[in-house]
């Protein structure tokens, strides 16, 4: 494993966590997008940086711009097939942590599942909703580790089954417990906690596409 490295010059500087001739684990910072968006103000993101220091870097998977955590990238086309195949079939492990609104559940590593379907709001895009009747079948599995009685928050740790889009900021706020900063579906209040979303992607487990060998990476949150 190589050391931690700059991508970029700016102030939000991305960290290399493991690099080989395969792939790139990258530490993506909140705020930052994972691809470009629309409009000239949207073209800097973790795939333009990656690709000024590794040419032909190819994104994997995607975080929310306001999610901070680890993000794999391909190097070279076979790559991303086999990484592609992988996060399809669910092969990879992911885990996140938060911090949520509130006391949720006890502190007694027991794993709990949310088991919600989730549709696209199209009159209020890019938002996610609860649909029991048009939403695709979504299942986020959560654990309490420590409750803050002072500012009334639980940090929380996060394996998401499927990966639908804001599946687990959707799933928290729809059994009462909407991420501490999230502008998308946390009340004013809880929003007003955090200058950021408290999410984190933590944790990636997988089989690396040339060895097969198995890798597992971790990077702990900021918050």
């Amino acid at each position: 494993m190589t050391p931690p490295e700059t991508v970029g010059t700016d102030d939000t500087g991305v960290q290399a966590v493991h690099v080989d001739a395969d792939l790139l684990v990258l530490h993506k910072p909140s705020g930052l997008l994972c691809v470009p968006g629309r409009g000239p103000d949207k073209q800097d993101c973790l795939s333009a940086r990656a690709q000024q220091r590794w040419p032909g870097a190819l994104i994997v998977h995607r975080l929310d711009q306001a999610t901070s955590g680890l993000v794999l990238m391909a190097r070279h086309p076979n790559a991303q097939r086999r990484l592609s195949h992988a996060f399809a079939e669910r092969q990879v492990h992911k885990l996140y942590q938060a911090v949520v609104q509130g006391q949720l559940g006890d502190e007694d590593s027991a794993w709990h599942d949310i088991d919600l379907p989730i549709a696209a709001d199209w009159a209020r895009r890019p938002l996610r909703v609860i649909d029991h009747h048009l939403g695709k079948p979504s299942l986020t599995r959560w654990r309490a580790l420590a409750y803050d009685a002072t500012a009334q928050t639980t940090r929380v740790e996060l394996a998401p089954v499927t990966g639908r889009t804001h599946q687990l900021r959707v799933h928290l706020a729809a059994i009462g417990h909407a991420i501490v900063g999230d502008a998308l579906y946390a009340d004013a209040a809880t929003q007003a906690l955090a200058p950021r979303l408290l999410l984190h992607a933590s944790h990636l487990a997988f089989t690396h596409p040339g060895t097969n060998a198995g890798i597992t990476l971790d990077w702990p949150a900021e918050f």
